[in-house]
């Protein structure tokens, strides 16, 4: 049962990676941005979400609510500052003031909360008072929070595709990532259409801040900075830009580190994962999902 056990827990850590990565290849394939502060506010909505629990006794639904909230509010104020006065500017210096960001929400953290671990609560989905099922006659157990952790991921990733594919603003985010001049000739408005994509995304990391924290329930700072970079790798191994593709990404990342974790080190699990970036960026370096755009010149 080794085998099948490391195989669900990949796939329940590459739920929340994936889950990561959509927030990560929506911002890049509609505002052209790596929001590497996308991390950092996985651990906000985690701080927000453990302080509704446990200081003030609210429902895990409403700290999760709440998350979401103050996340997707944060987003739009980090593009409203930080991103959108550097549209026109070189991708060079969007990536520095990202870090910048980054570092900035890491060390307000530790002004805030300092810098001891929390204990994240570990009963959010608990289900008559068990924390999960077994299955083969009691030989494989399967917590509840790995079943929401990829229930959440799918139905995210689903509504996510048809959201862009069917609705009025879907439609003009895509037409927005082909070509923003284009579309504002067409009357979308191209500033508010990149607002909402840093919305969506930044609700999503509140949901990962949560998923992640209930099966690694130690939370700091620097909670969300490795697997915000994890999750970045995962959108460029499944094509960033990609909704699909970061779904797969995120997936085959998670089994993968999840394997090397158990035959071979927990040691060697980072880096053979981004081993596989290398490499993928060497073979196909535009993903697994992802296409080649040829640019007029």
């Amino acid at each position: 049962m080794t085998f099948l056990s490391s195989l669900i827990s990949g796939i329940s850590l590459g739920s929340v990676y994936a889950i990561i990565a959509l927030g990560y290849t929506m911002v890049y394939g509609i505002a052209k941005m790596l929001n590497f502060a996308h991390g950092d506010v996985i651990m906000v909505g985690a701080y927000v979400c453990y302080f509704a629990f446990n200081s003030f006794g609210l429902p895990w639904y409403i700290g999760v609510l709440l998350s979401m909230i103050i996340c997707t509010i944060l987003g739009v104020v980090i593009e409203k500052l930080a991103y959108k006065p550097l549209r026109a500017a070189a991708s060079l210096a969007v990536l520095i003031t990202a870090i910048g960001v980054s570092y900035f929400l890491q060390n307000a953290a530790l002004l805030l909360w300092s810098s001891s671990p929390k204990s994240f609560p570990q009963k959010f989905f608990n289900i008559g008072g068990k924390s999960g099922f077994t299955i083969f006659d009691g030989k494989l157990e399967i917590s509840y929070t790995i079943l929401v952790t990829i229930i959440c991921c799918v139905v995210i990733m689903i509504a996510l595709t048809l959201f862009t594919e069917k609705t009025k603003l879907g439609k003009a985010m895509r037409a927005v990532s082909e070509n923003k001049e284009a579309a504002q000739l067409m009357g979308i408005n191209v500033n508010r259409t990149i607002s909402i994509t840093f919305a969506i995304g930044s609700g999503l990391a509140a949901i990962a801040g949560v998923l992640l924290c209930s099966a690694y329930p130690i939370l700091q700072p620097t909670t969300g900075s490795m697997p915000g970079i994890k999750a970045f790798t995962a959108a460029v191994f499944g094509g960033i830009g990609s909704i699909p593709g970061a779904f797969l990404g995120g997936l085959l990342l998670g089994i993968l580190e999840s394997f090397t974790k158990f035959y071979l080190s927990t040691q060697l699990a980072d880096a053979i994962v981004f081993g596989i970036l290398i490499v993928m960026l060497l073979i196909k370096p535009t993903g697994l999902l992802g296409k080649k755009i040829m640019e007029k010149v």
